[in-house]
Protein backbone atom coordinates (compact mmCIF):
# COMPACT_ATOMS: atom_id res chain seq x y z
CA UNK A 1 0.00 0.00 0.00
CA UNK A 2 1.05 3.19 -1.10
CA UNK A 3 2.36 5.54 2.01
CA UNK A 4 1.51 9.29 0.88
CA UNK A 5 2.80 12.21 2.66
CA UNK A 6 1.38 15.72 2.15
CA UNK A 7 2.88 18.88 3.48
CA UNK A 8 1.25 21.77 5.06
CA UNK A 9 2.95 24.65 6.48
CA UNK A 10 1.02 24.79 9.84
CA UNK A 11 2.62 21.82 10.85
CA UNK A 12 6.54 22.28 8.32
CA UNK A 13 6.73 26.29 8.84
CA UNK A 14 7.32 28.50 5.68
CA UNK A 15 11.09 29.25 6.85
CA UNK A 16 13.48 27.22 4.40
CA UNK A 17 15.87 25.69 7.33
CA UNK A 18 13.01 24.91 9.35
CA UNK A 19 11.01 23.39 6.68
CA UNK A 20 13.63 21.15 5.41
CA UNK A 21 14.05 19.39 9.07
CA UNK A 22 10.62 18.95 9.82
CA UNK A 23 10.36 17.19 6.21
CA UNK A 24 13.61 15.69 7.35
CA UNK A 25 12.27 14.28 10.61
CA UNK A 26 8.96 13.10 8.83
CA UNK A 27 11.05 11.17 6.58
CA UNK A 28 13.10 9.33 8.29
CA UNK A 29 10.33 8.41 11.21
CA UNK A 30 7.73 6.97 8.66
CA UNK A 31 7.80 5.25 5.09
CA UNK A 32 7.26 7.05 2.29
CA UNK A 33 6.84 5.90 -1.32
CA UNK A 34 5.08 9.53 -2.65
CA UNK A 35 5.07 12.91 -1.24
CA UNK A 36 3.07 16.28 -2.17
CA UNK A 37 4.10 19.82 -1.53
CA UNK A 38 1.23 21.50 -0.50
CA UNK A 39 1.22 24.95 0.45
CA UNK A 40 -1.47 27.89 -0.50
CA UNK A 41 -0.17 30.52 1.70
CA UNK A 42 3.41 30.90 1.82
CA UNK A 43 5.45 34.03 -0.19
CA UNK A 44 8.34 32.15 -0.72
CA UNK A 45 6.51 29.32 -2.31
CA UNK A 46 9.05 28.24 -5.10
CA UNK A 47 12.07 28.07 -2.68
CA UNK A 48 10.15 25.79 -0.61
CA UNK A 49 9.09 24.09 -3.15
CA UNK A 50 12.56 23.36 -4.50
CA UNK A 51 13.88 22.10 -1.01
CA UNK A 52 11.09 19.92 -1.01
CA UNK A 53 12.30 18.16 -4.68
CA UNK A 54 15.67 17.79 -3.57
CA UNK A 55 14.77 16.52 -0.16
CA UNK A 56 12.81 13.73 -1.38
CA UNK A 57 15.16 12.97 -3.42
CA UNK A 58 17.93 12.88 -1.27
CA UNK A 59 15.56 10.11 0.97
CA UNK A 60 14.66 8.22 -2.39
CA UNK A 61 10.81 8.63 -2.80
CA UNK A 62 9.97 7.38 -5.47
CA UNK A 63 7.24 9.98 -6.47
CA UNK A 64 7.63 13.61 -5.77
CA UNK A 65 4.72 15.98 -6.48
CA UNK A 66 4.02 19.22 -6.11
CA UNK A 67 0.08 20.33 -5.43
CA UNK A 68 -1.28 22.03 -8.01
CA UNK A 69 1.54 23.93 -10.12
CA UNK A 70 2.33 20.95 -12.99
CA UNK A 71 4.88 23.42 -14.73
CA UNK A 72 6.80 24.24 -11.76
CA UNK A 73 7.03 20.64 -10.73
CA UNK A 74 8.20 19.96 -14.77
CA UNK A 75 10.78 23.20 -14.18
CA UNK A 76 11.93 21.90 -10.55
CA UNK A 77 12.46 17.94 -11.70
CA UNK A 78 9.60 16.47 -9.27
CA UNK A 79 8.03 13.41 -11.19
CA UNK A 80 4.60 14.39 -11.05
CA UNK A 81 1.38 16.69 -9.79
CA UNK A 82 -1.34 16.36 -7.50
CA UNK A 83 -4.55 18.51 -9.15
CA UNK A 84 -7.50 19.97 -7.19
CA UNK A 85 -10.98 18.73 -8.09
CA UNK A 86 -11.16 22.16 -10.08
CA UNK A 87 -8.77 21.32 -12.55
CA UNK A 88 -9.88 18.45 -14.40
CA UNK A 89 -8.80 20.49 -17.62
CA UNK A 90 -5.08 20.42 -16.58
CA UNK A 91 -4.99 16.41 -16.45
CA UNK A 92 -3.67 16.16 -20.28
CA UNK A 93 -1.18 19.37 -19.67
CA UNK A 94 0.42 17.42 -17.14
CA UNK A 95 0.76 14.31 -19.00
CA UNK A 96 1.97 15.91 -21.78
CA UNK A 97 4.93 17.11 -19.25
CA UNK A 98 5.17 13.40 -18.37
CA UNK A 99 4.17 13.97 -14.96
CA UNK A 100 2.77 11.24 -12.70
CA UNK A 101 -0.90 12.94 -12.23
CA UNK A 102 -2.84 12.46 -9.06
CA UNK A 103 -6.62 14.52 -8.87
CA UNK A 104 -8.85 14.62 -5.89
CA UNK A 105 -12.21 13.40 -6.05
CA UNK A 106 -15.10 13.49 -3.72
CA UNK A 107 -18.03 12.23 -5.79
CA UNK A 108 -18.65 9.77 -8.70
CA UNK A 109 -19.34 12.51 -11.48
CA UNK A 110 -15.04 13.07 -10.51
CA UNK A 111 -14.13 9.78 -10.53
CA UNK A 112 -15.63 9.16 -13.92
CA UNK A 113 -13.79 12.14 -15.09
CA UNK A 114 -10.84 11.25 -13.98
CA UNK A 115 -11.03 7.36 -15.20
CA UNK A 116 -11.89 9.11 -19.06
CA UNK A 117 -9.17 11.38 -18.66
CA UNK A 118 -6.42 8.38 -18.26
CA UNK A 119 -5.27 9.91 -14.58
CA UNK A 120 -2.72 7.76 -13.05
CA UNK A 121 -4.46 8.08 -9.88
CA UNK A 122 -6.81 9.57 -7.93
CA UNK A 123 -7.46 10.19 -3.92
CA UNK A 124 -11.20 10.04 -2.62
CA UNK A 125 -11.89 11.91 -0.01
CA UNK A 126 -12.41 12.58 3.22
CA UNK A 127 -12.83 9.31 4.64
CA UNK A 128 -12.20 9.96 8.36
CA UNK A 129 -13.43 12.99 10.23
CA UNK A 130 -10.88 15.86 9.54
CA UNK A 131 -10.84 19.52 10.02
CA UNK A 132 -13.53 22.11 7.14
CA UNK A 133 -13.54 18.97 4.76
CA UNK A 134 -17.00 18.42 4.97
CA UNK A 135 -19.10 15.23 6.19
CA UNK A 136 -16.76 11.89 6.24
CA UNK A 137 -17.13 9.20 3.18
CA UNK A 138 -16.47 6.37 5.73
CA UNK A 139 -14.71 2.77 5.12
CA UNK A 140 -17.49 1.70 3.31
CA UNK A 141 -18.32 3.94 0.06
CA UNK A 142 -14.34 3.67 0.38
CA UNK A 143 -14.61 -0.04 -0.19
CA UNK A 144 -17.67 0.77 -3.07
CA UNK A 145 -15.70 3.57 -4.62
CA UNK A 146 -12.78 0.66 -4.97
CA UNK A 147 -14.83 -2.43 -6.59
CA UNK A 148 -16.92 0.15 -8.77
CA UNK A 149 -13.17 0.87 -10.70
CA UNK A 150 -11.00 -1.93 -10.11
CA UNK A 151 -8.64 -0.31 -13.00
CA UNK A 152 -8.14 2.94 -11.36
CA UNK A 153 -5.69 3.59 -8.45
CA UNK A 154 -7.73 4.64 -5.51
CA UNK A 155 -5.64 6.59 -2.85
CA UNK A 156 -7.77 6.92 0.53
CA UNK A 157 -7.30 11.11 2.26
CA UNK A 158 -8.91 12.55 5.04
CA UNK A 159 -8.83 12.12 8.91
CA UNK A 160 -5.92 9.47 8.54
CA UNK A 161 -4.10 10.17 11.54
CA UNK A 162 -3.27 6.60 13.39
CA UNK A 163 -2.63 2.53 12.50
CA UNK A 164 -6.45 2.23 13.74
CA UNK A 165 -7.01 4.10 10.43
CA UNK A 166 -4.99 2.13 8.28
CA UNK A 167 -5.70 -0.90 9.41
CA UNK A 168 -9.54 -0.36 7.82
CA UNK A 169 -8.20 1.10 4.95
CA UNK A 170 -5.79 -1.86 3.98
CA UNK A 171 -8.68 -4.03 4.20
CA UNK A 172 -10.20 -2.10 1.50
CA UNK A 173 -7.97 -2.67 -1.30
CA UNK A 174 -7.25 0.94 -2.07
CA UNK A 175 -3.92 1.59 -3.66
CA UNK A 176 -2.80 3.96 -0.78
CA UNK A 177 -3.59 6.21 1.63
CA UNK A 178 -2.53 9.94 2.11
CA UNK A 179 -2.21 11.90 4.45
CA UNK A 180 -0.94 15.64 6.52
CA UNK A 181 -1.07 14.75 9.97
CA UNK A 182 -0.59 10.99 9.84
CA UNK A 183 3.28 11.89 9.13
CA UNK A 184 3.86 14.32 11.99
Amino acid sequence: MISYLITDPKYYSNDLILFKKNLEKALKTKKVNMACFRDKTSQNHKELAKVFVDTCKEFEVEYILLSEHYNLAYELGANGVHLTSNQFDDIQKAKDLDLYTVISCHNFTDIENAQKKHINAITYSPIFDTPNKGEPKGISKLREIIRSYEDLDVIALGGIVNEDNLKLISKTKAYGFASIRYFI
